[in-house]
């Protein structure tokens, strides 16, 4: 459980390191995404990109326990 807990961890870290460079090939910004604004108040819900993630995540878990 520790184990997993620290590789979370680092891909956390790898995620907020890398988010520039994925926002330009369109990860944050997908169909999908909600973003409300008004005035000065802006609400972002990123439920696509965090979908996609997830299956990302879910395969490379199954794919290394085989």
């Amino acid at each position: 459980m520790g184990r997993w807990l620290i590789i979370l961890g680092l891909l956390i870290v790898f995620a907020g390191l890398f988010w520039p460079w994925l926002q330009r090939i369109g990860l944050g910004r997908l169909p999908g995404d909600i973003v409300i604004e008004r005035g000065s108040f802006r609400f972002y819900l990123p439920l696509m990109t965090s979908i996609l993630l997830s299956l990302l995540l879910s395969f490379l878990i199954w794919l290394f326990r085989r």
